[in-house]
């Protein structure tokens, strides 16, 4: 069966709540916790980097590459780990599945959500809890901005022409009776 078939036939296009989308957001930092540390060990072993501040350089470009892997892999799959969890699926603006450069596109637009706070907290040389207040308020008001999005989506998406809409996976009881409808 076509993915585009089953995403087409199986559902909403509306956007999930943002209560929903933000519960995503915050299991899929957990996630990349992970991911992260283990970029984070796989490069200091193979650099031989001794010290935390030795190749940081290095070692930031190597997580955003690694970072940039992850997600083009996943969301030109449809889905992370914590998108299925929370049945949400990224797809086009006709309900489609991503391409590679389409998934690519909106992980470099996502970094919206980080890079205007960083770069004033580098700017000003703010403290980590200060860095980190700053942080979480932009977040705030970045995810409240979607109230003025007509549709609901976040801006990221509408700059990269993609969506998340809710999506149940198909149980397979429910295609085993999809088989049998369609073999009549």
């Amino acid at each position: 069966m076509d993915s585009s078939f089953e995403i087409a036939s199986n559902a909403d296009l509306s956007p999930p709540s943002l209560k929903r989308r933000m519960a995503c957001w915050l299991y899929e930092g957990m996630l990349l916790f992970a991911v992260t540390f283990m970029a984070g060990y796989l490069f200091s072993t193979l650099s031989q980097t001794r010290y935390a501040l030795d190749n940081r350089h290095g070692l930031q470009a190597f997580v955003f590459l690694v970072l940039a892997i992850y997600f083009t892999w996943f969301w030109h799959k449809g889905q992370t780990l914590a998108m299925k969890t929370w049945h949400i699926r990224v797809v086009d603006i006709h309900g489609k599945p991503l391409s590679q450069k389409q998934a690519f596109i909106r992980f470099l637009f996502s970094w919206v959500w980080f890079l205007p706070p960083l770069c004033i907290a580098w700017m000003f040389s703010y403290s980590g809890l200060n860095s980190l207040l700053m942080l979480s308020a932009w977040v705030a008001v970045w995810a409240f901005l979607t109230r003025f999005q007509t549709q609901g989506h976040f801006w990221h998406d509408i700059w990269a022409g993609t969506r998340l809409i809710r999506f149940k996976p198909i149980s397979s009881a429910d295609r085993v009776s999809e088989k049998v409808t369609t073999h009549e």
